[in-house]
């Protein structure tokens, strides 16, 4: 049967450069780190394995030492013991979505893509903008897809509808090579680069294709209101402006407060921000990404989020877009990217109707 592969066959390396900081503390086991790395991306797979396992002797808990493991037992095909590292630090740092999503890859390069499906949801649910995350789960989708028509053509040959959607799938998936030269790791010192090894995938896999996203739909233009005719040759000032500018710095000062709301672990407050119909992200249950959001706000001991380059457009009257920069920062992670929320008014506030990562 035609297989699909996943577009996160490369695993990934991000978390690298999220944790760098941790092992600054600890001289000597950190130099054992260091030229584990280093070994790991001259594709020196068991000196490399040898190195963090000795300085993982000394930090049996550390997160970057574990996933350098996870993914040094990937590149060896040794996927059982990979699946057990990211497993475990899946137990331990469930604020991490970066080895949920190499689990998923795991599971899928055997096949089991249903455990690939759950383990990139809860990877979702940690992170709603890991975007990473949800191209592979359309993959995923993609996958079951390819399997449901290939059973109902084997139940009906003469199913044409069948044939048309398989085909089409095939054909998204394999019409193009993927360079050999791809797989290969930069050859940079230090930490790796954002851009992920790759994980092997099963030689029947016909390669992925790279499918461009159409761009996000721009805001509905400010909705102007009726003029009138002033009765004085002179016309008298409209008041719209100085509404609008008012709106703006209602909006400034929700979304600031929503972030004080996290930073401050105050659960009750930051949940308090989000409108009654909030779009849940992936479509989950409110109850649940709510207890899902709970957790990860309480779980680490500090958080500090810290807003930038704030951009607030009003849609209209009740309706506005804001785009900023979002700097997390916990005792066990920190990530930067760009966030947009879309609001909406309730009576004198403003709440969250939609929040998505990007611009």
């Amino acid at each position: 049967m035609h297989r699909i592969p996943m577009k996160g066959r490369r695993i990934a390396t991000a978390l690298f450069v999220a944790l760098l900081g941790i092992a600054a503390a600890w001289a000597a086991p950190a130099d054992d780190l260091k030229e584990a790395q280093k070994l790991y991306q001259q594709g020196k797979l068991q000196p490399a394995l040898d190195k963090v396992e000795v300085y993982l002797k000394s930090n049996p808990k550390d997160p970057q030492g574990r996933f350098l493991k996870g993914l040094v037992l990937t590149e060896q095909k040794r996927i059982p013991d990979a699946i057990q590292v990211f497993t475990g630090l899946t137990e331990d740092y469930p604020e991490l979505p970066e080895p949920y999503n190499n689990l998923a890859v795991l599971y899928a390069s055997q096949g089991n893509y249903d455990k690939a499906k759950a383990a990139l949801e809860l990877a979702i649910h940690t992170h709603p903008s890991y975007a990473t995350a949800h191209e592979n789960l359309g993959d995923i989708y993609a996958q079951l897809a390819s399997r449901a028509y290939d059973r109902a053509l084997q139940l009906d040959k003469t199913n044409t509808t069948a044939q048309v959607k398989l085909a089409m799938i095939k054909d998204l998936f394999s019409s193009q090579k993927l360079a050999a030269a791809a797989a290969a790791m930069p050859k940079a010192e230090g930490a790796p680069k954002a851009e992920a090894p790759k994980a092997e995938a099963p030689k029947a896999e016909a390669p992925k294709v790279e499918v461009a996203k159409a761009p996000p739909p721009a805001p509905a233009p400010k909705a102007e209101p009726a003029k009138v005719e002033p009765a004085k040759p002179a016309p008298a000032p409209a008041p719209a402006p100085a509404a609008s500018s008012e709106a703006k710095s209602q909006v400034t000062a929700a979304v600031q407060s929503w972030a004080r709301a996290w930073s401050e672990r105050d659960v009750a407050a930051y949940l308090a921000h989000y409108a009654p119909d909030f779009e849940v992200p992936g479509g989950a249950k409110r109850d649940a990404w709510e207890k899902e959001r709970k957790e990860r706000i309480e779980k680490p001991k500090s958080i500090e989020v810290t807003l930038s380059e704030m951009n607030v457009k009003m849609v209209n009257d009740n309706e506005a877009t804001v785009t900023f920069r979002q700097a997390y920062k916990s005792d066990t992670l920190k990530s930067t990217n760009t966030k947009t929320l879309k609001l909406e008014r309730a009576g004198d506030r403003w709440l969250i109707k939609q929040e998505r990562a990007g611009g």
